[in-house]
This record gives structure tokens, sequence and C-alpha cells, in this order.
């Protein structure tokens, strides 16, 4: 009776007028509403300007009176041959940044919860988290002057040993594990902050349980720490993919400054959009990249999700 009782009130709540739900929660709906304020200014309203894609932009004429191109813009993306390399390099750079920073990010946490000394935990903690806190511009510029061919630490260093010096900004295929280690070293302190957090909300009961079946720290680890570890490391992962065709405009853009060289391996679909509207200073084609860079982060969540809404609906996002 109880449980019937309690669908008929559900049932009745969902026929109730919406004007009449408005006047009876006015004061949550209040408090929701500089959020709700906050993203249709900054998320939404942008959003009209996606037209620019489909006209060829004129200052006199603006944003919504210049001439209507249609899908001329894309139709020069796709001549400009670069779409494909930029595509490529923001997807294996992302999927790279990914799934070797969960295996870093999550082993950090673990390492640090198995610390003994709170003093050294939190110190060790503290240096991990200091890289998130510096600009891409700075760490741009200790590069240059650290691996700089003519006067840079690293080359004067080879020198004094009798070696040769080595051009790091005209050797491709030295920059991509730099890029990802870059990537490693700024976001794993803050990474793991997040996978910490879970493993302090985890019950501490089977923990001691499993000390009394006589499980050493590595067992439990393996077969209690990591599984349950495995729905906060699922969400985070669902949440990176949402972003998988954006790069990180300051790691791609700062260090490896505007070398041409360097562009096959080092440049993104960010980093292609801002040369397109700096360099080129066609607003209608970077409008139509960055169009297209949503377009695939949009579909990209929307098939991971299912994929893992089918696998294991309690790991999906909605």
């Amino acid at each position: 009776m109880k449980i019937t009782g309690r669908k008929k009130t559900v049932s009745n709540y969902k026929k109730e007028p919406f004007l009449k739900v408005v006047r009876k929660h006015w004061m949550l709906l209040l408090m929701l509403a500089p959020a709700l304020i906050y993203v249709i200014i900054f998320s939404y309203v942008p959003m009209t300007g996606l037209v620019l894609a489909f006209e060829k932009y004129q200052y006199a004429g603006g944003i919504y009176g210049s001439p209507w191109v249609g899908l001329s813009n894309f139709k020069a993306l796709l001549i400009a041959g670069k779409l494909g390399q930029v595509t490529r390099n923001t997807l294996l750079y992302n999927i790279a940044f990914i799934f070797i920073g969960v295996i870093f990010e999550m082993g950090s946490a673990i390492l640090l919860n198995e610390l003994i000394s709170k003093k050294f935990k939190k110190i060790a903690q503290s240096l991990m988290f200091l890289p998130y806190f510096i600009s891409w511009v700075v760490v741009g510029a200790i590069m240059y002057n650290i691996f700089n061919y003519e006067k840079g630490v690293f080359n004067h260093i080879l020198n004094l040993l009798g070696m040769a010096s080595f051009d790091l900004y005209n050797t491709p295929a030295a920059w991509p594990p730099l890029l990802i280690f870059l990537k490693l070293w700024k976001q794993t302190g803050y990474g793991s902050v997040v996978y910490l957090a879970a493993i302090t909300g985890l019950d501490q009961g089977m923990f001691e349980a499993a000390s009394i079946d006589g499980a050493n720290a590595w067992q439990k680890i393996r077969y209690l720490t990591i599984p349950s570890l495995i729905p906060t490391m699922m969400t985070l992962v669902l949440l990176a993919i949402g972003n998988i065709f954006r790069g990180d405009f300051g790691l791609f853009y700062q260090t490896v400054k505007s070398s041409a060289l360097l562009q096959p391996v080092t440049d993104v679909i960010d980093t292609y959009v801002f040369r397109l509207l700096i360099t080129n200073g066609d607003i209608g084609v970077s409008a139509a990249a960055g169009l297209y860079q949503s377009i695939l982060c949009f579909v990209t969540i929307m098939i991971c999700n299912h994929l893992v809404k089918k696998a294991n609906p309690d790991y999906a996002l909605y």
C-alpha cells in the first residue's frame, strides 16, 4: 500500500501545471538563476555566431549582415589540405594525454595514499600540484632558454662535454614525446586530486578485513583500490573524450612557437584555427574550422557515452 501511495504522489506531482511548480519552488529556481544566466550568456548566446561559418564576413555588415556563401568556407578548408593532418594530430595527442594521464594520475594518488608520513605526503602533493599553476607562456620561455641552439643551457653543457649541439626547434621527431611529457608534468598533480578524494571516501572496513585475511599492500591496491576507482576513472575519461578534438592551445602554441618545420607533428586544430584568423585574417574559414571541431567533439562524446551505457549503464554520463 505504501508503494502504491508513493506512485500516486509522483504521478500527481508530474501532472501539476508548470506555473504551479514555479510558484511552489520559486526559491530553489531563484538560487539556480545565476548559474542559468551565466550559461545562457556565455555558452548559448555566442553560439549564434556560428552563422559566420556560412558567411563571407564583412566589417560593414557585421555578423548577421554579411553575405551568405553556404558551404564555401568548408570547401576552402578541404582545399587547403591541412584539415586531415591537424585532426589526426589533435586526436592522437589527446588519446596519449588521456590514457597515459589516467595511469599517472591514478598511480600518483595511490602512492600518495600509501605514504605513512603525513608531512612528507603534504610536501609531495604540493610539489606535484605546483606545475598546474605555471603558465604555458612561462614554460615556453624556460624551454627556449634551456634548448636554444646558440645560447641554451642544454647545448652549453653538451659543448663542455665535447658533444655536438642539439637543435630541438629543428627536430620534429623529438616533439611528440616532449609534448606528452610536458602535459603529464603539468596535469598529473591536479588530476590526482580527484582520485585521492575518491580513495579517501572508500570504505576502510574492506581494507581492514583484507589485512586480517593476510593481504599485503600490493594485493589491497590491486584487488580493492583500483577496482573501486574504476567508476571515477570512467567518468573522468568520458569527460575528457568530450574534448578529444580540442588541443591545449597554450601547450602547442607557446612551447612550439611558430616554427613551420614543426607544424606537421605539432599543429592541432586550435593552433590551425588561430593561424587562419591571425595570419590569413579569414574569419569565415576559421569559424568553419571551429564549427567542424565542435561537431567532432559532440559526435565523439555521444558515441562513447552510448557504448559505455550499453556495456555498463552505471558508468555512463547520462
